[in-house]
């Protein structure tokens, strides 16, 4: 049988491209070079959506917390080897009123309910990779996302990482810092969403951890 690889991100694991407003095709999205890169024993599952939360329930739009979506995902493509959440870029926003600290909280909560989904796991035993995005361009408010995304958004995500890390820590799973190996800076159109680019570099690197981290049998 494959290995089942659950992506659970957002806008920039569905593959958002801000210069066209549509989304990267199937030859740009990391999700789908990476499948490329892993080879057929691989099934790599995008499960990308724009908005998505780790725990907080956006007033403007349903559904975008990935704490309420996080079981049925998993259970659908059970059995699962290896869980991807990139996620923190939307916590950013003002609307949520939430520090750094209390993101990397809604993170630390959105993974317990992914290990207490005990049934997905390939053998019973859960692992999963925690992804640092890459972090807001304070450009980002003078574009035309400045008004819904709010002030402070650029200041939270550049302390993601560190928080993000004692999370990863605290609860054994595996991790990465996208702002290590995706040079390619954000495009300069909303200054938070993944280049051609980046998607690119973000594949390349993930391509080379994964198996590390299957190999090595990193679980909770």
């Amino acid at each position: 049988m494959k290995k089942h690889v659950v992506c659970f991100g957002d806008s920039n694991t569905h593959g958002y491209c801000a210069k066209t407003g549509g989304r990267f095709d199937e030859n740009q999205r990391w999700t789908c070079l990476l499948q490329k890169k892993l080879g057929d024993q691989w099934l790599i599952l995008e499960e990308g959506l724009s908005g998505r939360t780790t725990t907080f329930d956006d007033p403007i739009h349903e559904a975008l917390s990935g704490l309420d979506y996080i079981y049925p995902c998993l259970m659908s493509h059970e059995p699962v080897d290896l869980l991807i959440i990139m996620l923190g870029t939307n916590d950013t926003k003002e609307r949520f009123g939430a520090s750094a600290e209390c993101i990397a909280l809604g993170l630390k909560r959105l993974i317990s309910k992914a290990v207490s989904t005990t049934d997905c796991w390939k053998n019973g035993r859960p692992s999963i990779l925690i992804v640092t995005p890459q972090n807001i361009d304070k450009r980002y408010e003078t574009s035309e996302v400045g008004g819904t995304m709010g002030k402070g958004c650029a200041e939270k995500s550049q302390k993601l990482a560190e928080e993000y890390k004692k999370i990863a820590d605290l609860t054994g799973c595996a991790y990465l810092d996208a702002n290590q190996v995706v040079t390619a800076e954000p495009n300069n159109v909303d200054f938070m969403h993944l280049t051609e680019e980046g998607h690119r570099q973000l594949a390349e690197a993930l391509s080379e951890i994964i198996p590390e981290i299957l190999s090595c049998d990193t679980t909770l």
